[in-house]
């Protein structure tokens, strides 16, 4: 007499459908000595009910006038718990793989990105991987969905990939250390900046504005290329260092 699903929430609620033989007339469902709701004869064949709460692991039974069938094992399984989620932000395309630490992972069917879901790995009870939907940018909600139940309480930011419009000055000596205003977009996670492949010293102004550094340089243009937590965007020749006289 088989039991689809076999496994639940310690709190009830999850709906069973049990097969087996000569089940009509059903009067009764028990999961260990509680009696089901919502109890459904659906054919000779099958029953549907609605479990109790309950722990541990339970045999459930189906009663008719006949008598009372053979027990099969159900398992209750305890809300999942969520400590952590790496990493906490990604692109609005989605495709980053997400790690999320936590208990009662084992059973998981379903990770929520706001409204959007995906279908996780379980790599152990204590944690899975999910790679990211694409998102509008922003945080959301991560919500986890168990045999268990559902939990939530982490959150995870979409962020755009940036955009460079324009650079002021957009050009310095060779020397470097010029101070230059980038202008463009989704800047507020700006992790790198570089001018022709050298890194530069910035700070982050608004979400479209960064103020860096130059560092030194050879003469001509050179490509700069602001990179945030979900990609990065080339100004291609957009600072040229000028060498200084020579006599």
């Amino acid at each position: 007499m088989p039991i689809s699903p076999n496994q639940g929430s310690t709190g009830g609620g999850t709906a069973v459908t049990i097969t087996g033989t000569q089940l009509s007339g059903t009067t009764a469902v028990r999961f260990g000595n509680k009696l089901a709701t919502g109890v459904t004869n659906v054919s000779p064949t099958e029953v549907t009910a609605v479990s109790p709460s309950g722990s541990g692991s339970v045999g459930v039974t189906v009663t008719t006038p006949g008598g009372t069938s053979n027990p099969v094992p159900f398992y209750y399984v305890g809300a999942p718990f969520k400590q952590t989620i790496s990493p906490t932000g990604g692109s609005t395309a989605g495709g980053d793989t997400v790690t999320i630490n936590g208990t009662g992972l084992s059973s998981a069917t379903n990770v929520a990105f706001g409204a959007n879901n995906a279908a996780p790995t379980v790599v152990s009870d204590s944690q899975l991987t999910v790679v990211a939907p694409a998102g509008a940018a922003g945080p959301v909600g991560v919500t986890v969905t168990t045999a268990g139940g559902v939990n939530n309480g982490l959150s995870y930011t979409y962020v755009a990939d940036p955009t460079v419009t324009t650079l002021t000055p957009a050009s310095g000596p060779t020397s470097g250390g010029t101070a230059v205003t980038i202008a463009g977009t989704s800047l507020t996670t700006t992790d790198s900046v570089t001018f022709g492949g050298t890194p530069a010293p910035f700070t982050v102004l608004s979400d479209t504005s960064v103020s860096a550094v130059t560092p030194p340089g050879a003469a001509g243009a050179v490509d700069v290329v602001v990179t945030n937590d979900a990609g990065s965007d080339t100004a291609t020749g957009a600072f040229t260092y000028i060498a200084g006289p020579g006599i």
